[in-house]
């Protein structure tokens, strides 16, 4: 059975080519159901890479499991994820990072990279076990909590320098906080709202720059969302430290201008100013902000229930990255799709040193439909994109040759 995609648009080195496509080279006849004819907007990427994703198991498998989480991914065209550490018990031992990864190797449909904890039970008390995890983790960090102390994250970074390994650090200066939950801008204000300074992020971010001047280690900074943070990592960056960053989709998309008085608008750091949003845009034009990553962090109904102000931190997003993205960036010519296949394909694997085994998936980018997160494979449902339409759909992802989605469509 001869399966191909005519006269499609094919990623190659940094650009779209348009050629016919042999599917049947990577997948068996008997594990595929259509045949696709000639469509102008088919398009074969790179499979994505999202180096922040919380798929709760262990400890928390009725938020999302991570057979749960990998199906998801699988769906939104991804089959490289790194997953983070706020688990139970959390990877901050040999012993307890091999609970996660027997899980990833009976039941993740594409691979899962685990990050293991900076420090035992990511308290910040007393740093982990990182020789005995190193082999075995994508990186380090505390996702969830920023390391407060100067020394502790002084001494992870001389380690991890050590043993050649990234710290991916959650920024987050707790004695900034001030019971904060969503950002401390315009609609707080109007709303009665408690919030979170963008200092709260960004000065934590300086802190740690002086560090990795000081150690020399790689670092990440995860999910950033500030101007400042910008313009601190831009400065990093000219002056050579081994600095990489990312941002999220709905740092990008939307601002604290569209707020709802609704859990699924509520994420930590939490949607900024517009000032901000556009800050991040020019940060990936010009390099910056290295790639996208989702912070897809799955919760029950009920914990999202609860409002703004009461209902649990994050948002799912693995379903929706790129088709948001594909919309509201590349469309509106904010940036390419080649720049888009960078951010959410490229540089993460380059940057974390994950292999790109030729992975792929195929997105109709003519398809337009309207998000609902009844159809999700994630078990978390909520995200601020419930109900806006967006255009591209995926088709079919592949994963070591072997077919791990594909659309009734």
């Amino acid at each position: 059975m001869e399966l191909r995609l005519k006269n499609a648009n094919i990623y190659k080195n940094g650009s779209f080519i348009k050629k016919d496509f042999p599917l049947d080279s990577f997948i068996s006849a008997g594990s595929f159901t259509g045949i696709f004819s000639d469509f102008n907007n088919i398009y074969v990427l790179p499979a994505f890479c999202d180096v922040h994703v919380h798929f709760r198991e262990p400890g928390f498998f009725y938020k999302e499991t991570i057979k749960s989480g990998s199906m998801a991914a699988a769906r939104g065209g991804y089959t490289d994820v790194c997953t983070m550490p706020n688990l139970n018990p959390v990877p901050d031992s040999a012993e307890n990072l091999k609970t996660e990864t027997d899980i990833i190797k009976e039941t993740a449909v594409i691979k899962v990279h685990p990050y293991a904890a900076i420090t035992k039970g990511e308290a910040g008390a007393e740093l982990a076990d990182f020789e005995s995890m190193a082999e075995n983790c994508v990186a380090f960090s505390d996702d969830g909590r920023g390391v407060q102390s100067d020394d502790m994250m002084r001494r992870a970074m001389l380690e991890a320098k050590r043993l050649g390994k990234i710290i991916a650090a959650h920024c987050e200066d707790n004695s900034l906080l001030n019971g904060g939950y969503i950002h401390d801008g315009e609609y707080a204000k109007a709303h009665g709202h408690k919030g979170i300074c963008s200092e709260s992020e960004w000065r934590q971010i300086e802190r740690d720059l002086r560090l990795v001047k000081e150690t020399g280690c790689k670092y990440h900074v995860c999910h950033i969302s500030t101007a400042e943070s910008v313009e601190l990592i831009r400065k990093a960056k000219a002056e050579g430290l081994d600095v990489t960053c990312e941002t999220a989709p709905h740092y990008l998309v939307l601002d604290d201008s569209d707020l709802k008085e609704d859990g699924r608008f509520k994420m930590n750091p939490p949607l900024r100013s517009a000032k901000d949003r556009l800050a991040l845009i020019e940060g990936i034009k010009d390099g910056t902000v290295d790639m996208i990553a989702t912070d897809h962090a799955p919760h029950s109904a009920e914990e999202k229930s609860r409002g703004l102000e009461k209902s649990l931190m994050g948002v799912v997003g693995l379903e929706t990255a790129f088709p948001v993205l594909y919309t509201f960036l590349v469309k509106t010519g904010a940036i390419t799709l080649e720049k888009l296949t960078e951010l959410m394909a490229v540089n993460p694997r380059k940057r974390f040193g994950i292999e790109d085994t030729g992975d792929f998936c195929v997105y109709d980018l003519g398809a337009e439909y309207v998000i609902d997160p009844a159809e999700f494979l994630s078990m978390g449902r909520s995200t601020p994109f419930e109900g806006v339409k967006v255009s591209g759909r995926n088709l079919i992802t592949v994963c070591g040759g072997k077919t791990v989605w594909q659309s009734e469509r």
